[in-house]
């Protein structure tokens, strides 16, 4: 068997990918995986079926040194987790891996006013309209390429979103004006499978180019803030916060497993912030403007 590049594909690599497919692993994860190892394998300079615990050990000094965020080292011991308890049934070097605490960090959020700039920059309908279901849906940008025209309904007012983050179908908020955009783009264009389809119509539009054409129109919109597809879909978890919906209701609509996750909204929702008021007013304290100062 040959892998893209056209090379044999060893059998220890297949078993390997023969054991994520068959947990039904996506494409990009087989990917991700595969090359960590390999990156390991190549730290060896043998085959890592041959790892011991010392190996595991060095490998993880290696990556502190580095130059890489917390998020690809905790992927690379993720990848290193399947390819010992699974492939090669070795759990006993599993202990030996240590993920690395990854800072939370508060999102970047673009006002209502910058959202409008942002989406009348979009480059063409298609963009525009999928901007608007990452923002008016929240959906992840993985999420927004990977629906199908089939996944709008219309009477129930929902979009189904299948397969998720964790492998999870749900259903999103379809609000009217975002049926009137996607309508508006399927007169247009007539997709008849994907929403979205990519430069050939057999597959859908890719991640990577719907992140490209926000980058653009961020750009071309003036704005200074560094703007991902992710960026939108914290604008309405932040903008629902600020309007006082329940925190409890924002988790359901984003999907997320842990309150705490959508928790971390709270930091960036200035208007909830201002709102709130501070026990220092409910002292009744008469302050002098004559007071020396301390």
């Amino acid at each position: 068997m040959l892998d893209s590049y056209g090379k044999p594909i060893i059998p220890l690599r297949q078993r390997m990918i023969d054991d994520m497919t068959a947990r039904r692993y996506k494409e990009a994860t087989q990917r991700d995986y595969v090359r960590h190892v390999r990156s390991f394998a190549a730290f060896l300079r043998r085959s890592p079926d041959t790892a011991t615990s010392e190996d595991v050990r060095l490998f993880q000094v290696h990556l502190s040194q580095q130059e890489i965020g917390a998020s690809t080292v905790n992927a690379a011991i993720a990848a290193l987790r399947f390819f010992f308890n699974v492939t090669i049934e070795r759990p006993d070097l599993v202990r030996h891996l240590k993920t690395v605490h990854e800072p939370r960090k508060a999102p970047v959020v673009l006002s209502p006013e910058e959202m409008v700039r942002l989406l009348e920059a979009a480059p063409g309908l298609k963009y525009k309209a999928a901007f608007c279901v990452a923002y008016g849906a929240a959906l992840r940008v993985s999420e927004v390429v990977a629906l199908k025209v089939s996944d709008i309904d219309g009477e129930r007012m929902t979009l189904r979103v299948e397969q998720g983050k964790g492998q999870r179908d749900r259903y999103v908020m379809l609000s009217p004006q975002l049926l009137g955009v996607l309508r508006d783009w399927r007169e247009a264009a007539k997709p008849w499978a994907w929403l979205f389809p990519g430069q050939n119509p057999v597959n859908p539009m890719t991640s990577r180019q719907l992140g490209r054409a926000v980058r653009a129109a961020a750009r071309d919109a003036g704005l200074a803030k560094r703007v991902s597809p992710h960026t939108l879909r914290h604008s309405f978890a932040t903008h629902l916060l600020e309007q006082g919906v329940d925190i409890r209701v924002i988790q359901v609509l984003l999907g997320h497993a842990k309150l705490e996750t959508t928790a971390l909204y709270t930091r960036v929702a200035v208007n909830t912030i201002r709102d709130v008021t501070s026990p220092l007013e409910r002292l009744g304290l008469t302050l002098s403007r004559q007071s020396p100062p301390a």
